[in-house]
């Protein structure tokens, strides 16, 4: 069965041959069929240039694109089996719901009763079949974001493109949105292809992902692969709250002489730890505290759950940790 989506060595270059802006560089990327695939990084990583690949608004300069064993590399966006959501949602605001949901239908010529009723069953899918008549500008942020959705699935795309759709939404409704997207996600089994810069969207929705840095893809794997075996410092700093720790601090606390990674919810006060140093930090984080200390000379992070007992600053404690916490990764 051929991947949902296959990036064979592609690049996209923006500016002058002579010294191009590589914003996308020899990117090799396979998307499983019915996968909730996040591609996550800073600014500027590439990410967003990938989803756009995808949906034919970018062309490789090199390389080739395939969706469902088809190169598609040269194929316009409308003639490609995806469909994209946008942070800004891009509703028409002149119509009413409905019409914006059908909106892609009555392009393809589709009946008008034909087409309201698949708009209306799309409706009823994002919970929103009681809206049909209203405005956009009478939606609340969530809601314009499920009409959204609801106007990029009745066109039935294999591949669903979400360019960070929760981005304009408060926390709360955030967080809500993600449970409805992942759910949906499941009971329609279609792939959906999810960029954001938000590491907590992308290891919670996710089955898998990629972290982007500088045009090329520095890891892909599970969320929990990501954030316990991070493959460099970067992913290890981008992804999650981590200490990373330089060769001679590994080989000191029983590693080898590389740079290790040790996130601050594995460590834990301990009188006979191997990390010791005064504390220079506590900060109050709801459901703990973060405390930071100055070891070895340098700065380390542990993070202890509330009830703790807490040291005073400027104490000298020690920290421990279970073997396995001690992460080696690559040189780069």
């Amino acid at each position: 069965m051929p991947a949902a989506v296959e990036f064979r060595a592609v690049s996209r270059h923006f500016g002058p041959a002579s010294a191009p802006v590589k914003a996308v560089d020899a990117v090799d990327l396979t998307i499983a069929e019915g996968a909730f695939f996040a591609m996550l990084g800073p600014s500027g990583s590439g990410k967003t240039t990938c989803l756009r690949l995808i949906s034919g608004f970018e062309s490789p300069t090199a390389g080739e694109i395939r969706i469902f064993g088809q190169d598609v590399s040269a194929t316009p966006p409308h003639l490609r089996n995806v469909n994209t959501v946008f942070q800004d949602y891009a509703l028409f605001p002149h119509m009413n719901v409905r019409d914006n949901v059908a909106y892609g239908l009555m392009v393809k010529g589709m009946p008008r009763a034909k087409r309201y009723a698949k708009a209306e069953e799309m409706l009823a899918l994002v919970h929103l079949d009681a809206y049909g008549s209203r405005k956009p500008g009478q939606l609340s942020g969530g809601q314009r974001q499920r009409v959204a959705l609801a106007r990029a699935l009745v066109n039935e795309p294999r591949v669903l493109l979400l360019d960070e759709p929760l981005g304009a939404l408060d926390l709360k409704l955030r967080e809500a949105m993600q449970d409805e997207l992942k759910s949906l996600q499941k009971r329609l089994g279609i792939t959906f292809v999810f960029v954001t810069h938000d590491q907590h969207e992308a290891l919670s929705m996710a089955d898998s992902l990629a972290v982007f840095n500088q045009g090329k893809i520095a890891q892909i794997g599970t969320p929990a692969e990501i954030y316990t075996q991070p493959k460099t410092r970067f992913v290890a700093d981008f992804v999650g709250s981590s200490n990373l720790l330089p060769p001679t601090l590994t080989q000191s606390l029983g590693g080898p002489a590389k740079w290790a990674s040790l996130r601050p919810e594995t460590l834990r006060l301990d009188a006979n730890g191997p990390i010791a140093g005064p504390v220079t930090a506590i900060r109050y984080l709801g459901a703990g505290h973060r405390i930071s200390l100055n070891a070895h000379g340098h700065d380390i992070a542990a993070i202890l759950p509330a009830g703790s007992a807490l040291p005073e600053p400027g104490t000298e404690i020690r920290l421990g940790f279970a073997p396995e916490a001690l992460h080696i990764m690559d040189e780069a």
